[in-house]
């Protein structure tokens, strides 16, 4: 009878590699199904029942499978790629498990790249593809153990405990998400049911579901996006569980919270999630001031402008047009900073450089929930900035607004608020004919506003002359 090996892995080695097919007994949960002996037992789907085909899979994904197979590793596709294969959808990209360590990745594949702390795995590239490959993962063994943190609330930190596909699968956080496709034999292995909730579009969550919120609460924005997504329904209690841990989310780190917003709302149903995530109170964890701002007036269905900026990234995602962070975060939080700047201006502020410390503010504020990359932030301050001066149209500046480089996302903001009635549309209207002008014609118009009503101009005062001055005296 083979020994059972405990798992122990010291910067990026392992002690000994665990027996296939072996669970450790601390990775039970509630419903798997398992072998009469208590080991997970896997449910064979094969292609007559799933309908795959080989092809199906990308030409880099099949050849990582298959070269890590023949280096005597066992690799299967999961996740993400099989679940939209099963649903008709085509998959975005193609991940790779397998029971090879990252270094062993490495040595196999030439353009390998090992990448992360907290999830330690590899990106392999194969032509211009570039194909995620992860090492099974196993539940922890020892609090003390250096590859494995986890915080006082049994959040993981720090995840490089690997093991066997079978501990691996009770890692994974929904069962939809938890099928391992090996497109060799092209058979499918379910371990916890995905197979069915996917046929009968349903969002479980494996083991305990409290306990694997508490694991990781971004598993709660996961859920939420793929309900939104892929239009399933979450199994009983799921949802009640969600609204009640919610405040979960102010414990995760704003740097990862940033890249976890921009996967929910730029994959083309931002209005159904954003509608979903205030239903669950996790809208006011991730965004509280822009909750505490909002008015009945900009949530209206059709009118309002956080709607009408959220269906404005949804088409954009849905024609294959390109969708900018930034404009997501200027259009959520416009209302709490209109509200900061009429604070400060009611202090004696001037209007500019209220708006200006407004921006500062709110946006700081923000980055507490969701860390704001300046990258992304200077765009916002941006966007803001320019509807002052696109309202204002200066004759002296129109030329040189025409050629800001983030005069197009003003431009599209400002018409998204004259659609909610906060400038009058026929400002909008003149921006969208100018840039349709040529250079003459744009000429033309510029004279029409100067011959409009007079303008109330500030004067300076002329200087004095070194008589009128000495005279003065």
């Amino acid at each position: 009878m083979r020994a059972c090996f405990l798992v122990t892995l010291r910067k990026g080695a392992l002690s000994h590699r665990p027996p296939l097919n072996k669970a450790s007994p601390k990775s039970a949960v509630k419903n798997p199904v398992r072998h009469p002996r208590g080991h997970l037992q896997a449910a064979l789907i094969a292609p007559s029942r799933h309908g795959l085909s080989e092809k199906s899979i990308s030409p880099g994904a099949r050849t990582v499978v298959s070269t890590l197979q023949q280096s005597g590793y066992q690799a299967e596709l999961v996740g993400g790629c099989v679940r939209d294969l099963l649903l008709g959808q085509r998959p975005k990209d193609f991940d790779v498990v397998t029971d090879a360590l990252p270094d062993e990745v490495r040595r196999v594949f030439r353009r390998a790249r090992l990448i992360g702390r907290r999830f330690r795995l590899a990106h392999v590239r194969v032509g211009r593809e570039v194909i995620e490959v992860s090492t099974y993962r196993a539940k922890p063994d020892s609090e003390e153990n250096d590859d494995s943190v986890l915080n006082e609330h049994g959040r993981i930190l720090r995840d490089n405990v690997f093991g066997t596909r079978e501990e691996d699968v009770l890692r994974r956080d929904l069962t939809v998400n938890a099928l391992y496709y090996d497109p060799g034999s092209n058979t499918i292995f379910d371990y916890v049911g995905g197979f069915d909730d996917i046929h009968e579009r349903r969002l479980r969550f494996i083991g305990d579901p409290q306990e694997r919120l508490n694991e990781d609460p971004v598993r709660m924005l996961r859920a939420v996006r793929f309900k939104t997504k892929l239009n399933l329904a979450f199994a009983k209690g799921i949802e009640g569980l969600i609204a009640q841990n919610a405040y979960l989310l102010r414990h995760v780190p704003p740097a990862r919270l940033f890249d976890e917003v921009l996967k929910m709302f730029h994959h083309g149903y931002a209005l159904n999630l954003f509608n979903l995530l205030r239903h669950l109170g996790m809208f006011a964890e991730l965004f509280p001031e822009a909750e505490r701002t909002f008015t009945d007036t900009d949530l209206a269905p059709d009118t309002g402008l956080v709607c009408r900026v959220l269906k404005n990234t949804d088409q954009r995602v849905q024609q294959g047009k390109p969708v900018i962070a930034a404009f997501l975060f200027a259009g959520l939080l416009w209302r709490a900073v209109c509200l900061e700047r009429e604070r400060r201006m009611g202090h004696g502020v001037a209007s500019y450089p209220a708006l200006q410390q407004a921006a500062v503010a709110v946006i700081g504020r923000e980055s507490q929930r969701i860390s704001i990359p300046r990258r992304v932030s200077s765009i916002v301050y941006e966007i803001w900035e320019l509807q002052g001066r696109l309202e204002s149209r200066r004759p002296r500046t129109i030329h040189r607004l025409l050629e800001n480089k983030r005069f197009r996302a003003a431009y599209d903001f400002l018409v998204l608020r004259s659609g909610a009635g906060e400038v009058p549309e026929s400002l909008a209207e003149w921006w969208t004919q100018i840039q349709e002008h040529s250079v003459p014609q744009q000429q033309e118009m510029i004279k029409a506003l100067n011959s409009g009503p007079a303008r109330n101009k500030r004067r300076r005062p002329r200087k004095r002359s070194n008589e009128q001055s000495k005279q003065g005296t």
